[in-house]
């Protein structure tokens, strides 16, 4: 037999299933090595961006209908009582400290044989259908993510949000919906976050109750648990599609037409300094893994990030990754300590997942001085309000510097401003590819090359719009594309979006 057995209370002893070894935990909370080959092949590995609907630049077009997805019946209090009694028995009654020498598939037909005994032994009136689904339920809580398992399996989800033990929302189209999931209390919840952080090396509990962690796939994880949290643990992940987006990709989606494709693929090509701006949610990270795509293969890249999500292609990319402080309150590695020490690692290009604070100084400094091609992210509304808060986020930082020094070394290192937005209707857009210029008097100069201008909407609530070329037949990266050989596409692409806007 393998584990202990104990009575489930009617004095009966439990039948031994086959003898197979086994693993002991100590309780539901136990962090659980990742023994999901299931849920590894499933989950998306790719950030969710695009997944608004798809539909034409310039012509109405009812919203895309999502495939029908079979939800299961809401579940009763009875349900979940009898799962109690189920999961609590089967605790019990394994050692589940073999249990991580299994593989996945292994270590489930265990539980399920162990499972199928406890409820024959206990005498559950359930049918085929809810037996299946209470077994399903109890190896996700053991060996997997519990509840959260078939959300992370589908595609069509591109956030998890998490409010407490009995309340569970996805986005799906770029709306936020109700699903009947929920959690058998909020112990368990926390279990499962502590389950997901354990994986890279964080913690998550009343000492320490802020956390921000990824899931084997990338996928982006925020955890914050009480006493912050006062309704109990919320849990937010941003799921990454399994099939990385491409600019054709978003082409189709609507987001861009294929004339500024082509010559954000120039940008990214002939290694101009770019910032992609956007609010949350706009598909800023799937943004930048486009122009990264363009990259040439034999450049050295340098991610930095604080949870690591970029998934480039290229043969030749260091990842780094930061580091919160440990619980004495020692240890920290922020943003700013990765870039000072990307400059140390003879870069090519430093690719920089998100600008939040006085780091931004630091990654201007390294696109001034040799590292062309270098991109970022950072939180804003326009292009011009960009460059404001990378104004404000370097007096931040405590530099005692003029504003028209400051707005001098921006001017000098960014080279393209791209703006992404997400509009009402759920659907992503590329607003503006905007040039950084140069200065006039203390005002940085920018020019846009394209806008998207929104014209209304169509009975079904979708936004109508369309992309137009604001007339620019020469932007000043002009010099930089000879350098590379892509003028002529260069000029062909604009010349050709400014025909289709006249």
């Amino acid at each position: 037999m393998f584990g202990k057995r104990s009575n489930d209370g009617s004095g009966k002893p439990l039948p031994a299933p086959s003898a197979r070894p086994m693993v002991h935990a100590e309780a539901q909370a136990m962090p659980m090595p990742d023994a999901r080959p299931a849920m590894q092949a499933s989950a998306p590995q790719t950030p969710l961006a695009a997944d608004a609907v798809a539909k034409p630049v310039q012509q109405p077009v009812p919203r895309r209908e999502e495939p029908p997805v079979k939800r299961k019946a809401a579940r009763n209090e009875a349900y979940y009582d009898t799962k109690s009694q189920v999961f609590t028995a089967l605790i019990d009654t394994i050692d589940l400290s073999q249990l991580a020498k299994l593989d996945g598939e292994s270590a489930r037909e265990e539980i399920r044989d162990i499972v199928n005994d406890i409820i024959t032994i206990k005498n559950f009136a359930l049918s085929i259908a809810e037996q299946e689904e209470l077994l399903d339920d109890i190896c996700n809580d053991v060996l997997g993510y519990g509840p959260l398992e078939p959300l992370l399996a589908r595609d069509d989800i591109a956030d998890i949000m998490v409010n407490g033990a009995g309340r569970t929302y996805i986005e799906v189209a770029g709306k936020v919906q109700e699903t009947d999931i929920r959690f058998r209390d909020n112990s368990q919840l926390l279990s499962i976050c502590q389950r997901i952080v354990s994986q890279v090396g964080r913690r998550v509990d009343e000492s320490s109750p802020i956390c921000d962690a990824r899931l084997p796939d990338g996928s982006r994880v925020n955890v914050i648990a009480p006493p912050l949290a006062i309704d109990g643990t919320a849990l937010t992940i941003r799921k990454f599609k399994k099939d990385k987006l491409t600019l054709d990709q978003l082409v189709r989606f609507g987001a861009i037409t294929p004339e500024g494709a082509a010559v954000l693929q120039i940008i990214g090509r002939v290694r101009c300094n770019v910032v992609i701006s956007g609010g949350t949610g706009s598909g800023k990270t799937t943004l930048l893994n486009c122009l990264t795509a363009y990259i040439d293969g034999d450049e050295r890249i340098i991610t930095c990030e604080d949870s690591a999500e970029l998934q480039l292609q290229q043969p030749h990319v260091v990842r780094l990754e930061t580091r919160p402080p440990n619980i004495e309150g020692e240890g920290e590695i922020t943003m700013r300590d990765l870039i000072k020490n990307c400059l140390r690692m003879r870069p090519e290009r430093i690719i920089v997942g998100e600008v939040r604070g006085p780091e931004v100084f630091d990654l201007l400094q390294a696109m001034n001085t040799g590292h062309d091609g270098s991109m970022g992210t950072i939180h804003a509304n326009s292009p011009r309000e960009c460059l404001s808060r990378m104004e404000s986020m370097i007096a931040m930082g405590g530099y005692a510097l003029p504003a028209k020094t400051v707005r001098e070394i921006i001017s000098g290192s960014v080279d393209v401003v791209i703006q992404a937005a997400r509009l009402r209707d759920g659907s992503r857009r590329i607003t503006h590819i905007t040039e950084v210029v140069g200065m006039e008097g203390d005002v940085i100069i920018t020019q846009d090359l394209m806008k998207y201008e929104m014209m209304g909407e169509d009975a079904n609530g979708n936004i109508i719009g369309e992309h137009r070329s604001t007339g620019i037949g020469r932007p000043n990266f002009w010099d930089r594309a000879r350098y590379y050989g892509e003028e002529k596409r260069l000029a062909a692409s604009l010349d050709a979006m400014e025909k289709i806007t006249s």
